[in-house]
This record gives C-alpha cells, structure tokens and sequence, in this order.
C-alpha cells in the first residue's frame, strides 16, 4: 500500500487501517513516527505525564474485526482465544472466560477504574509489560498470537517478557490475540481440584502499578499433594516472572505448616522486584511471600473441604 510522502509528514495523523495487514503495512511504512494505539488509556497517561512524546502518526486499530471477541479457540472447545482489543470490561464479564479462566476475570477486576476499564484492552495491558493482566496469564501459560511480514506465529508470553528483561525491546509483531493455555494434566473444563488465586497490594486509589501482584494456578491429586503449580509475580515496574524454584519445591507435597514456611522464603528468595523511592525491595519480597504462602495455604485447605469436586478461586 503507497502513502503519500506529504500525508506521512503530517503530524499528527491518525490512520484506520481495516485489517491486521494493513495496519501492519502501515507500521513498517511510517516506522519510528507510528504508534498503534486502541484504547489509548495508557498511551494517555504516558504522554500527560511527559514520559513519552506524542507519536507524529497513530495507527487506530478499533477498526479490525479480527483482533476483537473472545470464543473457543480449537474443535474440541477446551481452548481459548481472546482478541488483543477485548476490553478488560469483557475479559471480565464474558460467563465461557471467566468458568475456564477466572485469573482473568479476578484480573481485570482489579485493574484501574471500571471507565478505564470499558477502553484499555488486554493487549494494551500485557503489552505494557508490567500490566497485572501478564501477571495472571503468566500462570495459564498464555502464548501471543503476532502478525509480522511472515505471516503469523504464536510464542509462550514468558519467552516475549524474557526476552524484555534481557533488553531485547520491541514486539515481533502486530499482536493478534491472546491464547491462554490448558492447565498441564488437569482439563481446564473439568473443575476438580484446581484452584487458582490472584492478588495485588498497592495505593489502589492513586492509579500507579502495584506494589505487588502475584498469580497461583495449582492442581491437586486426590491425597492432597500439589500435583501442577504456577506461580507468577510481578509489580512496580518490574517486568513479571515465573518463580519456578518455588513451584518445584512445592510439587508432591501437601501444603502444611512446613511446606508453606519453605515457600515463604523460596518466594522471599527468588522474586526480584525492582526498588523505588517509596516502596523498598524487602518489603516488596516479604508482600509478595505473604501473598503466594497465603493463597496456596487457602487453595489446599479449600481442596480438603471439597473433596473432589474442587472449584476455582480466586
């Protein structure tokens, strides 16, 4: 597609692409001068706040059709596909989402104010890098769907933030969707003994990232034992991460006063947040341990009670 060299010069200027490809085309087209741009709820505060500079030309996406809605995603239904434009608003009122994934739901809820909520959509908010939305996919085993010059292709959402953390900048692509995964072993329709919590700590009433947030997906055998477990945390503006020597210390074991201790410092240990000057790192690693000790405390003694017909919560 050919744009005229005066109309590129124009700033600012908002293009409309119709489809994820021509908005793609565009990008590559205008380069640097071009930000894509749905919601804008973050972009908004980003320029007010004089952190980035007002882009000579955005690139509107309300417009495709294909990068909204949230259904199924595959034949036999277990998996799901949410549209890199779906609002937190629908991520978290859609009845089929929130049944199979309710870190989503608990998610969105607590983000920002229901106005901000009903614009900024969840491919903003994950690609923000420090959203609380990256947080709890982090833990479905999300992967992103992008778009780029060969085509598409999907990756795991925690090799995208690894390479992030590396330095590595920039999207691969036009982000498409979201496809959060099957839990490992246990069906995801099926609700025995799976629990899952999402909590966040933080000023709720200034809108700034949270202290803390910390995401658990765990599945239980029918002893009691962790038989699956994700565990993910982020906040401030540390890009979010798996703690994954803290899963493995609690597989196979049923959560009880020695292993929720070991926990607490594995977490204490392994989370690395990033200091600021209102919020210190220890406090920011004793939250965070706080928080996931808590929720797998409260997700075994909650899979005891129920027996086999466990249920999500969060």
């Amino acid at each position: 597609m050919a744009h005229s060299h005066e109309a590129l010069l124009r700033s600012p200027y908002v293009w409309h692409p119709i489809c994820a490809r021509e908005a793609w085309h565009l990008k590559q087209e205008i380069d640097a001068g071009a930000v894509f741009v749905a919601g804008g709820t973050l972009l908004r505060t980003q320029w007010e706040a004089g952190l980035v500079t007002f882009p000579a030309h955005l690139i509107d996406l309300s417009g495709i059709a294909d990068m909204t809605g949230i259904g199924r995603s595959d034949e036999d239904g277990r998996g799901w596909r949410i549209g890199a434009l779906a609002t937190l608003a629908e991520c978290r009122s859609h009845p089929g989402l929130a049944a199979d994934f309710p870190l989503v739901k608990e998610a969105a809820r607590v983000i920002a104010a229901p106005a901000v909520r009903n614009l900024a959509t969840i491919g903003g908010n994950v690609l923000s890098r420090t959203g609380d939305m990256a947080t709890a996919l982090l833990a479905l085993d999300a992967e992103l769907l992008w778009l780029n010059d060969a085509g598409t292709h999907s990756e795991p959402l925690s090799a995208w933030l690894d390479r992030e953390r590396e330095g590595i900048s920039g999207a691969p692509g036009l982000l498409l969707a979201i496809l959060p995964s099957a839990f490992l072993g246990v069906s995801m329709i099926s609700k025995t003994r799976r629990f899952c919590a999402f909590h966040k700590a933080g000023r709720r009433e200034a809108f700034i990232p949270p202290v803390v947030n910390v995401a658990l997906n765990v599945a239980f055998d029918e002893g009691g034992a962790v038989a699956d477990i994700r565990i993910a945390a982020g906040g401030g503006t540390m890009i979010p991460a798996r703690l994954a020597a803290a899963e493995a210390l609690t597989l196979g074991r049923v959560p009880d006063a020695a292993l929720l201790a070991a926990l607490h410092a594995a977490v204490n240990e392994e989370y690395a947040p990033k200091p600021d000057p209102f919020v210190g790192e220890a406090y920011r690693r004793m939250t965070a341990a706080n928080l996931v000790a808590a929720a797998l405390w409260k997700a075994g003694s909650d899979a005891r009670a129920s027996g086999e017909e466990g249920e999500p919560c969060c």
